[in-house]
């Protein structure tokens, strides 16, 4: 191909954007001609190419959106030291039919066994099953609505939380919310319910969630619409952290 001819063919791939083909096209021509392939198997293996490297791109991307505050996988997660916890019912979970139910899961647990870990790890595998997911502590997404209330843009952003496929909502319970705060958050759960899956991380039962939304009513609800169509995994154990905290004064 003279030099002209590989400036046209670049210029037009840029205007498709066909980033990996204009990136690979010339080593995939190069191993066509090796490989003796027809026009046609050439053509499928660079749009295979392609495909492949956009799958990857918005695969990063949604977990990117998602706010993970860091990348946990199942694989990552040591079982043993939770011998309780259904391991069978986490990795059914994590194939994601609950997400097609729109149920929800609340993993239960005193601090330090691995909640969150798990919570992170089913909505990467919801991001690699190509869910949209959403991670907020309680106190994170609270604050979220207060302020988007304030600037009177609250119906966007509980739009956009509605239309995650998956909303983990971590460490529910560590902190009390004052009661507008309460309301907004019932409305979420509420807006859910039936529609959209959501995870939830605690350290209280529910007969103690009273504590946290400071209204019976208002919590009897909640934990009404949460728990209609649901999984529960509970976490009890010694702390993770304190284990580790403990092996390295010991050293």
């Amino acid at each position: 191909m003279s030099q002209p001819q590989a400036l046209l063919l670049e210029t037009h791939l840029k205007r498709l954007r066909l980033p990996s083909v204009a990136t690979n096209y010339r080593k995939l021509a190069s191993q066509a001609a090796q490989s003796n392939l027809t026009h046609e198997q050439f053509l499928l293996a660079i749009l295979e190419e392609e495909v492949r490297n956009r799958e990857e791109n918005t695969q990063k991307n949604r977990i990117r959106q998602a706010r993970f505050p860091s990348r946990k996988t199942l694989s990552q997660f040591e079982f043993s030291n939770i011998p309780t916890l259904n391991k069978a019912l986490v990795l059914k979970l994590a194939q994601g039919e609950y997400i097609k139910n729109a149920e929800n899961i609340v993993l239960l647990g005193n601090s330090g066994t691995g909640k969150t870990h798990l919570a992170i790890a089913l909505g990467m595998e919801a991001c690699q099953q190509g869910k949209h997911v959403g991670f907020y502590t309680a106190a994170e997404l609270v604050n979220l609505l207060l302020e988007a209330q304030a600037q009177y843009r609250l119906s966007r952003v509980e739009h956009k939380l509605n239309t995650l496929d998956l909303l983990i909502i971590d460490e529910l319970g560590y902190l009390a919310l004052d009661e507008n705060g309460v309301k907004l958050l019932f409305s979420v759960f509420a807006s859910r319910y039936e529609r959209k899956s959501t995870i939830v991380t605690t350290n209280l039962p529910f007969e103690q969630w009273t504590t946290v939304f400071n209204d019976p009513a208002m919590t009897v609800a909640l934990v009404d619409r949460l728990t209609h169509h649901y999984h529960a995994l509970t976490l009890n154990g010694d702390s993770f952290r304190l284990k580790e905290s403990l092996k390295k004064q010991n050293k």
